[in-house]
């Protein structure tokens, strides 16, 4: 009996957990453990940084120590520059979960003759290993470790035994290298050695700074290939995805009110759908930012948290501005619920801005998030990177289950179905705030263009703000066209004249006919008269003529019975007969 073959088990790369913000998705779990990763970039682009903190947040979250050498900074520095991140190196390695160890190398000391080995460096970093039972090393730079040699066959060489000698460790490496000329690394070599090549790339376009991360290659394991933004800031590295989360994300039933009630009833009459997203555009004093507040007020009074992102105004102008239409929303950032970002969209790079949102959003944990406006971003990059920043944001959003609120300033010249950045695809829920000028007067105007998935109004509505915040007034239509403002009140007035003048001829028509029934119930009440008058007369004569009858009938019978007539029957009959005959 022949057996079947057994296919060999698939070896899966096991990886360690970096714990930077973002890292470990893009990586599909980590670097590679107990295999060396190359760090690389120019100068000022956060190696030293990725480094160090792949060390501390393994040994803080994942108790696996590590051994930081450096050939450029002392530790005495690095416990200081660090300490600003809120990492104690001091206290790791009191608590032995980190050693930091400074080898000094001066390029002039340096003589390349015979062959060159870096057996000292080993047994140093063995001994580092051995006495924190390490897990993870750091070696920064490698550059200054080579500096004062020039033969790329030496080089080489001992790269790949510093390389094999890690591995051999079994500890996870992270090896940072300067950016050299055309190529990754000043000798070009170390990424051929590397199982993993991170590349780290600080740019500068029109005045503003980005930086990027890029995986060059990762052997053994799927892994994204784009270019990433991260961030650098009081915590730290983050890191996030520039490719959209994807298109299956939950679509809730549930509805949030507008915080106008009228516009609800014109959306179905009950609002928005929560994590939905939400464009209006306009031009300049249309109401676009008074909508927003509305919005932000109605979720804050149902408990909701708030996230307000604004690229125009500061948060005690907004404040102060909403004041004015009765919204006071300073009780609800004292509260907790309301929290706002005020920043220049110039203040640095597109990708930038959006981690920042992403770390707000993610530590804030609101309901709402509100991007007011989205077209000022146009400052800091194209129409496309704007797009394309804002297409991730809305899937972030959506993926969490957050309402999206976004205004768009849009020109006066431009079409009133078109947006600067041209997202209005990617939106729900789209309302346009229109200028409308008659009767030299500007007057806003609100319709909806679209509302994804609910029934809502055709009609355009005029919208006015008052000190009881933003209205809508009744539909109005004169002469085929919505009519707003003083051409709104005196067409209203016409029409009321219109109106009292044609109750006053229904009022007369009526008068008229209630004099044409009396005057005929007169005639009729004449003729009942005349007729009773006419019918007693007639009543009269026949009475009259039937007594004539029966007087003559008397006479009749005296006078034949004074003349002895034998037949009295007869006569009776005849003179009946003939009185039946007068009578006729």
């Amino acid at each position: 009996m022949v057996k079947p073959k057994v296919k060999p088990a698939i070896e899966v790369l096991l990886k360690s957990p970096t714990g930077i913000n973002g890292l470990d998705e893009i990586t599909g779990g980590g670097l590679p453990k107990g295999r060396p990763t190359l760090v690389c970039g120019g100068t000022g682009c956060g190696k030293t940084l990725f480094a160090m903190e792949f060390l501390v947040r393994g040994a803080m979250e994942y108790d696996e120590p590590g051994v930081y050498l450096s050939f450029e900074e002392k530790s005495e520095e690095l416990a200081k520059n660090f300490a600003s991140l809120g990492f104690d190196l001091n206290d790791l390695e009191a608590r032995k979960k980190l050693s930091l160890d400074y080898v000094h190398i001066e390029r002039r000391e340096i003589e390349e003759t015979g062959e060159y080995d870096l057996e000292g460096l080993f047994i140093r970093i063995g001994y580092a290993i051995e006495s924190i039972g390490a897990k993870r090393v750091v070696l920064d730079t490698i550059e200054t470790l080579f500096s004062g040699f020039t033969d790329e066959v030496i080089l080489r060489s001992e790269l790949k035994r510093l390389f094999g000698f890690l591995k051999d460790q079994g500890v996870t490496a992270v090896i940072t290298g300067e950016q050299g000329e055309g190529s990754l690394t000043r000798f070009g070599l170390e990424e051929y050695v590397a199982d993993c090549v991170i590349f780290l790339s600080h740019q500068v376009a029109e005045q503003i700074a980005t930086r990027r991360l890029r995986i060059v290659k990762y052997r053994g394991s799927v892994h994204g290939t784009n270019e990433y933004p991260f961030l650098i800031d009081e915590q730290g590295f983050s890191v996030m995805p520039i490719s959209s989360i994807g298109l299956d994300h939950a679509a809730s039933s549930e509805r949030v009110s507008t915080g106008i009630p009228r516009l609800d009833t014109m959306i179905g009459g009950k609002g928005y759908y929560k994590g939905s997203s939400i464009l209006v555009t306009g031009t300049s004093g249309t109401g676009k930012s008074s909508m927003a507040a509305h919005f932000v007020d109605a979720a804050c009074r149902r408990g909701e948290r708030c996230l307000y992102f604004a690229f125009e105004e500061s948060r005690n102008q907004i404040i102060r501005n909403m004041r004015s239409i009765g919204i006071d929303l300073e009780q609800w950032v004292k509260k907790g619920l309301l929290e706002f970002r005020n920043s220049r969209p110039s203040l640095y790079g597109l990708e930038m801005h959006l981690v920042t949102m992403h770390k707000a959003i993610e530590a804030f944990k609101p309901a709402i998030v509100v991007v007011d406006p989205i077209s000022n971003l146009m400052a800091a990059a194209s129409e496309m990177e704007v797009k394309s920043m804002l297409s991730r944001l809305i899937d972030f959003l959506k993926m969490k289950q957050i309402t999206a609120f976004c205004t768009d300033l849009t020109s006066t010249n431009s079409s009133v179905e078109c947006t600067a950045v041209g997202i209005s695809s990617l939106m729900d829920t789209w309302l346009l705030l229109k200028v409308m000028e008659e009767s030299g007067e500007r007057n806003r105007g609100l319709y909806i263009l679209k509302s994804r998935g609910m029934e809502h109004s055709n009609q355009v509505r005029e919208f006015c703000l008052t000190d009881n915040g933003a209205q809508l007034r009744d539909v109005y239509v004169g002469s085929g066209m919505v009519m707003t403002g003083a051409a709104r009140v005196a067409q209203e007035a016409r029409d009321r004249l219109e109106i009292l003048s044609r109750n006053h001829d229904v009022e007369r028509k009526q008068r008229d006919i209630e004099r044409k029934k009396a005057l005929i119930e007169a005639q009729i009440t004449a003729l009942r008269a005349s007729f009773e008058v006419e019918k007693d007369e007639l009543e009269q004569a026949i009475a009259r003529e039937k007594l004539h009858q029966e007087v003559l009938a008397e006479e009749t019978q005296a006078m034949a019975r004074n003349r002895k007539a034998d037949e009295l029957a007869s006569i009776k009959a005849s003179t009946a007969k003939s009185g039946k005959r007068g009578g006729k």
